[in-house]
């Protein structure tokens, strides 16, 4: 079974957002990982395993326009190579599967699945290393 694990929004200003989700939610920074052109922020707490990834895009100035603004929901499986097997084989619309590094750590290893409506999943590998329960 699939098990939700964080959905993903990008944000222009991180500080603003940081309070904005801990004074407002309750949420506080779980991991935070700076990459050459981009950041991500892992912000959770401790009633679930839920958590909300903010992206800030290095250099962006622009607001986002959140009706094209890119996002996904996320889900975590025992075996993803199998998994990607299995929906390709269903049919489904999947991308590659990638392992995602920065500076000799190893991310996730993932691939994304595509809604009927055009919505990204992404299916990462349950388990240390990465943002997986």
């Amino acid at each position: 079974m699939a098990q939700m694990i964080h959905s993903m929004i990008r944000v222009l200003d991180e500080a603003r957002s940081v309070v904005f989700y801990e004074e407002a939610l309750g949420l506080k920074i779980a991991d935070k990982i700076v990459f050459d052109d981009f950041t991500l922020i892992y912000l959770s707490n401790g009633e679930q395993t839920f958590e909300l990834e903010l992206t800030v895009n290095h250099g962006r100035t622009e607001p986002y326009d959140l009706g094209k603004g890119y996002g996904h929901l996320a889900v975590s499986v025992e075996d993803t190579e199998a998994e990607h097997a299995r929906l390709t084989r269903a049919g489904f619309a999947v991308t590659p599967v990638k392992t995602l590094e920065n500076k000799g750590r190893v991310v996730g290893t993932f691939f994304f699945l595509k809604d009927p409506d055009g919505y990204s999943i992404e299916v990462l590998q349950r388990g240390a290393p990465g943002r997986f329960v």
